[in-house]
């Protein structure tokens, strides 16, 4: 798995603090989104081109972890 810690930030004053891609103001959810949408990698990283594909396997990394993190509590 991808350490999505190299890829994810989060920054009190963008996005209102939304886990965000290299500290742009695309966040974690958009992504995930158009992925649930049926958006394939291939046209996300049409439309969002200063996207890569280590960004989208860190935005589902950090949903798996995320998730995980839930199912412990």
């Amino acid at each position: 798995m991808v350490d999505y810690t190299k890829y994810i930030t989060m920054e009190a004053g963008k996005r209102g603090g939304k886990p965000c891609i290299r500290g742009m103001r695309i966040t974690v959810y958009d992504v995930l989104e158009y992925m649930a949408s049926g958006m394939t990698h291939e046209e996300i990283l049409h439309d969002f081109p200063y996207l890569t594909q280590d960004d989208l396997f860190a935005v589902l990394a950090f949903a798996a972890d995320q998730n995980k993190k839930l199912l412990i509590l």
